[in-house]
C-alpha cells in the first residue's frame, strides 16, 4: 500500500469517527425535544444544527478542516419558520439535518410500533378473560 493509499484511508477513518460523533450528538440534542413531543419544525432543526455544530466536545476532538466538512453550504438555504419540516423526496440533506430527521423518523416508527403492540394486547388480555 503506497502512501497515498495510508493517507486516503486514515482521513476516510477520521471522517467516519467524526461522522458518527456529530450523529450521537444531533441524536442527543433531538431526544430532549422528541421525549417532550416537540414537532420538528424549520426553526428547531436550525436550533438543533447550531447546538450540535457549537458542541465544545465535538469541536475539540476533530480538526478544524474535519469540522468544515459538516458545515452546511451556503447555498442550501432552508425555511427558518414553524412549519413543519418537510424535504419530499430529496435527499441531499446538511449532516445535521440528516441525522435529526432520521432521529424523529425512529422514534415516530417506535411510537407507532408501541401503539400497535398495546392495542395487541389489550386484544388478548380481553379474549383472555372471556371479553
Amino acid at each position: 500500500m503506497n502512501k497515498l493509499n495510508k493517507e486516503q484511508d486514515l482521513a476516510a477513518l477520521r471522517f467516519k469517527a467524526a461522522a458518527r460523533d456529530l450523529e450521537y450528538i444531533v441524536r442527543h440534542i433531538a431526544a430532549r425535544y422528541i421525549v417532550q413531543h416537540v414537532p420538528l419544525t424549520w426553526r428547531l432543526l436550525h436550533a438543533i444544527e447550531a447546538e450540535a455544530l457549537a458542541d465544545l466536545g465535538f469541536a475539540s476532538r476533530h480538526d478544524p478542516f474535519m469540522l468544515g466538512l459538516f458545515q452546511r453550504p451556503n447555498d442550501f438555504q432552508f425555511p427558518e419558520t414553524d412549519d413543519a419540516v418537510d424535504f419530499g423526496q430529496s435527499n441531499a440533506l446538511p449532516a445535521v439535518f440528516a441525522f435529526a430527521v432520521a432521529a424523529y423518523e425512529e422514534a415516530r416508527k417506535s411510537s407507532e410500533g408501541a401503539t400497535k403492540q398495546r392495542t395487541a394486547d389489550r386484544g388478548s388480555a380481553a379474549r383472555v378473560w372471556g371479553g
